[in-house]
């Protein structure tokens, strides 16, 4: 069985047992978190198709840990003018594993 989660502006396709990053959600390592926007339910042989989201179908998951995202730089330069900017930014993510897709 696999879902289509939304979630932090993003969708994401899991199935039981997956684990990934998403955007932070409030919540401390070893909470039990709800993903209520599921978009889409799949199994073997029959899919279920929001519009736009499956009525009743829930997501759940547990937060494995709080962590942060590489350090991307972002650098302007303008030539012969002496003049640059540099400025760095890092994600805060959460680091899930999905334990349950209850379809409706």
């Amino acid at each position: 069985m696999f879902a289509v989660i939304k979630t932090g502006g993003k969708q994401y396709r899991v199935a039981p047992n997956d684990t990934l990053e998403v955007e932070k959600l409030e919540a401390a390592a070893g909470e039990t978190v709800t993903f209520a926007e599921v978009l889409l339910v799949g199994s073997e042989g029959s899919t279920t198709v929001g519009s736009p989201t499956v009525d009743g179908a829930v997501v759940t998951a547990e937060v494995v840990e709080q962590t942060r995202g590489p350090k991307v730089i972002a650098f302007k330069k303008r030539r012969r003018k002496n003049s640059r900017r540099k400025r760095g930014h890092r994600q805060d993510l959460t680091l899930v594993r999905i334990t349950e897709i209850r379809a409706a």
